[in-house]
């Protein structure tokens, strides 16, 4: 009997011995699974805040592939106003190309068969388009008017006598007719330029006015951008004022006819050419 209980006794304290290791690795295991899931947690955190950067970054690209849907079709609907360089180093763009060949169409065939490069071709419709504009026709036959294009600049030569007096710098009222004509071109089209530059002869001046001919030459163009200014509300900010004095003569001054072509005020106006055209361009 004794025997029996000392073997049950052991029995149960063999039991529950194994019990209690079973519950330790049970626990054991519960914590790592517990560790386990903590980490999937925090991993699942990271993957989706990554996944929240790519939605934002995804969106970010959808906008700018967006944009670059709007600016090709913005480019194609402007693409005109591309700028082209031609073999012969004239920069224009489709828009201005376009317009230059409509008014060619109006211009003479015989004039415009001189034109051999694209440049010659633009310089021919500037001027004809800058002739319409002016409309120098109602103008007296012994009134000089010149123009000539350099390039992209629109040179326009007056006669001394359609502006002033002999040896004077006041601007008469004959020559309100031309000047109120080239203020509306100016007036027209605010990225123009406008340089007004004094001319003379050869022949010396020394008076108590004026000194010399550099001095007559500046009086002359500062007298014609005050009369633009002044009178026919072209922006000062447009205009410049300039004298050449009699050193850039057209002509030798060996006769009087001669010294009457050199003494001119030479206006230039230097414009954006597809600006030019568009402000030019024939109704």
């Amino acid at each position: 009997m004794k025997k029996i209980s000392i073997l049950l006794v052991t029995t149960i304290l063999m039991t529950a011995c194994v019990s209690k290791k079973k519950y330790l690795a049970l626990e054991q295991e519960n914590g790592e699974i517990k560790s386990e899931l903590t980490k999937t947690k925090v991993e699942k955190e990271e993957l989706e805040t990554k996944f929240a950067i790519i939605e934002a970054r995804v969106d970010q690209y959808n906008t700018k592939i967006q944009s670059l849907n709007d600016d090709v079709e913005g480019l194609t609907l402007d693409n005109k106003a591309k700028f082209q360089v031609s073999e012969d180093g004239t920069v224009a763009s489709g828009a201005s190309k376009e317009k230059m060949r409509a008014t060619l169409q109006n211009v003479d065939p015989e004039k415009l068969a001189g034109a051999k490069t694209l440049k010659d071709s633009m310089n021919i419709a500037v001027q004809y388009n800058l002739s319409k504009a002016m409309d120098t026709s109602d103008l007296e036959e012994d009134e000089e008017i010149v123009v000539d294009i350099n390039e992209t600049v629109v040179m326009i030569s007056i006669a001394d006598d359609m502006l002033f007096n002999t040896a004077s710098y006041r601007v008469g009222s004959k020559a309100d007719k031309i000047l109120k004509k080239l203020a509306d071109v100016i007036n027209s089209e605010p990225s123009l330029d406008v340089m007004v530059e004094g001319h003379t002869d050869s022949r010396s001046i020394n008076t108590a006015k004026v000194s010399d001919n550099w001095e007559l030459s500046v009086l002359r163009a500062t007298s014609v951008v005050k009369k633009l200014q002044n009178q026919f509300n072209v922006a000062p900010e447009q205009l410049i004022a300039s004298g050449r004095s009699s050193y850039q003569p057209l002509v030798e001054n060996d006769s009087r006819e001669n010294r009457a072509k050199n003494r001119r005020t030479r206006i230039i106006l230097m414009p954006n050419i597809d600006k030019f055209f568009a402000l030019m361009e024939a109704e």
